[in-house]
């Protein structure tokens, strides 16, 4: 059964499918734009998500063919993010924004078309998994438009596509295509425009069908190894661990795998 989420603003939508969580960037004028509308609303979205026990993963998309999410709203820029007061304001608003991504324990896959630029690009990156068509474009353009790059900002993308990749694209400003993306490790796949949504179907499909709280559990580690070792959270991991293996799915699991059936995981 598909039920609609209201997120308080008709450019942030959100809809669940038996376990399936799609977010719709939404502002068609301007390519799906991050606007401080939906910048607003993006937080409180982000943390029901992770409180509601019926979302098993989430997808993230732009609307439309044009653009996952074309960047922030630059027409904003002259008001928002001019003076130092008004950065400030800014940067705390995006900053409340990366707590509520990194708060978020359910998987999230990107599902990109189109332009992936700058603040979309940061989006992105907030995914655990990016399944790109093969229209995609990749970029950064903030040294053609002056402004200076948060360290949160870079940090994730030389993570992820190292040192050397994240310098040409930075420093260039220019745009990568799908293959290029995939050639850097930018994105996980590449498909044919027609293949997106069944190539993104079924892998969330694949994840939420899978024991809650193993994905969790996995999702965690795998966050602890992204830090540095006096950052790793090693005993909240430990604790998804023995939860999964005092759940009910565990002894499910091993049940469907005796009768030769698919199992059927609660989350608890």
């Amino acid at each position: 059964m598909r039920a609609a989420h209201d997120t308080g603003t008709e450019m942030l939508r959100c809809s669940l499918d038996d376990g399936v969580a799609t977010v719709i960037f939404d502002n068609p004028d301007k390519r799906n734009a991050l606007s401080g509308e939906i910048r607003r609303a993006l937080p409180d979205l982000l943390r029901w998500l992770d409180e509601v026990s019926e979302v098993r993963v989430v997808v993230i998309t732009g609307a439309g063919e044009q653009a996952f999410m074309s960047g922030a709203d630059i027409s904003e820029f002259g008001d928002q993010r001019t003076s130092p007061e008004a950065r400030a304001t800014y940067d705390e608003a995006f900053d409340e924004i990366d707590r509520a991504w990194a708060a978020l324990t359910k998987p999230i896959i990107a599902r990109i078309r189109g332009y992936c630029l700058g603040a979309g690009l940061v989006t992105a990156l907030r995914a655990d998994i990016r399944i790109a068509a093969d229209d995609a474009a990749f970029a950064v353009p903030a040294a053609r438009l002056g402004l200076g790059l948060r360290f949160a900002n870079v940090e994730p993308l030389v993570g992820l596509i190292g040192g050397a990749h994240a310098s040409e694209m930075l420093f260039t400003a220019r745009r990568f295509v799908a293959a290029e993306a995939l050639a850097m490790g930018l994105v996980n796949r590449v498909v044919p425009v027609a293949d997106l949504d069944a190539a993104v179907g079924d892998l969330a499909r694949s994840i939420a069908d899978n024991a809650p709280l193993t994905v969790a559990a996995s999702k965690a580690a795998i966050d602890a190894a992204r830090r540095s070792p006096v950052d790793r959270d090693l005993a909240t991991v430990e604790a998804l661990v023995e939860a999964a293996f005092r759940s009910e799915d565990y002894l499910e699991g091993q049940a469907a795998f005796a009768d030769k059936r698919s199992p059927r995981f609660q989350g608890r």
